[in-house]
């Protein structure tokens, strides 16, 4: 089969591999249609570390093409998705509910594309399929489905574990995949205001479109600033971070009322500081959360879910097509972000 590899940072390139032996737990899927994420980009830059002669990918949507023995509630030829987080369902972290983080290893249950080979291929194996496989129904397509597996859920995840409530002022720090769905998640949690912060005008009003109140264009004008004065000088309740840098996190904290939330979605390549003044010395009843996009098949049944009932579109994600063929050139395109790229959809 043709698959896109990691070969060292800075190469990702495609290859022909061995279609997946799978085992008694496991499923293959062939896929009909995948994406890149912007941790892939972080693998090519070499920022996070997979092994030499890895495949990549990490959110697939395909088509049941084997089963292992000891898989149960799926056939062969069934539509399904699974999410980039794949946990057991059976281990001490998983059965805490802290499943993103199977195996008690902090980042344990990203396994596709980073521990085990990934999805960016004509075929991938699914470990753990009972627990992992979600049935996508006959009236949704691809595209419309192509976001559950990862950013969707991330960025839902994002005012989840804020525990963004009825009436809540929220504050989404830029807009790319993740934040827009974090803007989208946290209307639909029940945020009576939120700002979204980003200067590229396409993304600002698909983030509109999303629920956003009023997007502030940082290169414009101060954000915080904007946000303090929005609120009357009381600041918002959730503060998300979702671009992964220090300049972002910090503009988090500042923006917070005391006894606010700051729910960090970014994944962050270098050393992280505390501002002492935004911080409040440590004394402002601060809450800072991490997530790692939730998985497993009954979060892809609700976000499923979700999509089918017409409450969320993220269609307009999706900005440009590749065939798996072209894998390197859709790298090129969206690592450099040109030609206002926001996701790219796959298809073998």
């Amino acid at each position: 089969m043709k698959a896109a590899v990691f070969v060292k940072a800075g190469k990702i390139e495609l290859q022909e591999r061995p279609i997946p032996v799978i085992g008694p737990t496991d499923a293959l899927l062939r896929i009909t249609t995948t994406t890149i994420c912007g941790t892939d980009i972080h693998i090519l830059k070499g920022e996070y570390p997979v092994a030499p002669g890895r495949i990549v990918g990490h959110e697939p949507v395909g088509v049941i093409a084997a089963l292992g023995a000891a898989v149960t509630g799926y056939e062969v030829g069934q539509r399904v998705i699974a999410g980039a987080i794949t946990p057991c369902g059976q281990c001490e972290t998983c059965l805490s509910g802290q499943s993103s983080q199977c195996g008690g290893k902090a980042i344990g249950g990203w396994k596709l594309g980073n521990t085990i080979d990934g999805c960016q291929a004509e075929f991938v194996r699914i470990p753990d399929a009972t627990a992992n496989l979600a049935l996508v129904p006959e009236a949704l397509t691809d595209e419309q489905v192509l976001m559950c597996p990862d950013i969707m859920s991330t960025g839902f995840a994002g005012g989840e574990s804020a525990d963004v409530r009825i009436g809540d002022v929220v504050a989404v720090f830029a807009q790319g995949p993740i934040g827009l769905c974090a803007t989208a998640g946290a209307r639909l949690k029940g945020a009576s205001r939120i700002f979204a912060i980003e200067s590229v005008a396409a993304r600002a009003e698909i983030s509109r479109r999303l629920g956003a109140e009023i997007v502030v264009d940082h290169t414009a004008e101060d954000p915080v600033a904007a946000i303090m004065r929005l609120t009357g000088g009381r600041g918002v309740d959730v503060a998300i971070e979702a671009l992964g840098t220090q300049e972002t996190f910090e503009l988090c904290l500042k923006v917070l009322r005391p006894g606010g939330v700051l729910s960090s979605l970014g994944v962050y390549s270098g050393k992280l500081t505390m501002p002492l003044e935004a911080f409040h010395a440590g004394l402002g009843d601060i809450s800072i959360v991490s997530t790692l996009c939730p998985g497993g098949k009954e979060r892809m049944r609700r976000l499923l879910s979700v999509v089918g009932s017409g409450q969320v579109d993220l269609r307009p994600l999706v900005t440009h097509r590749y065939k798996l063929d072209q894998i390197e050139e859709a790298y090129d395109l969206f690592g450099h972000q040109r030609d206002g790229v926001l996701k790219v959809a796959i298809t073998p």
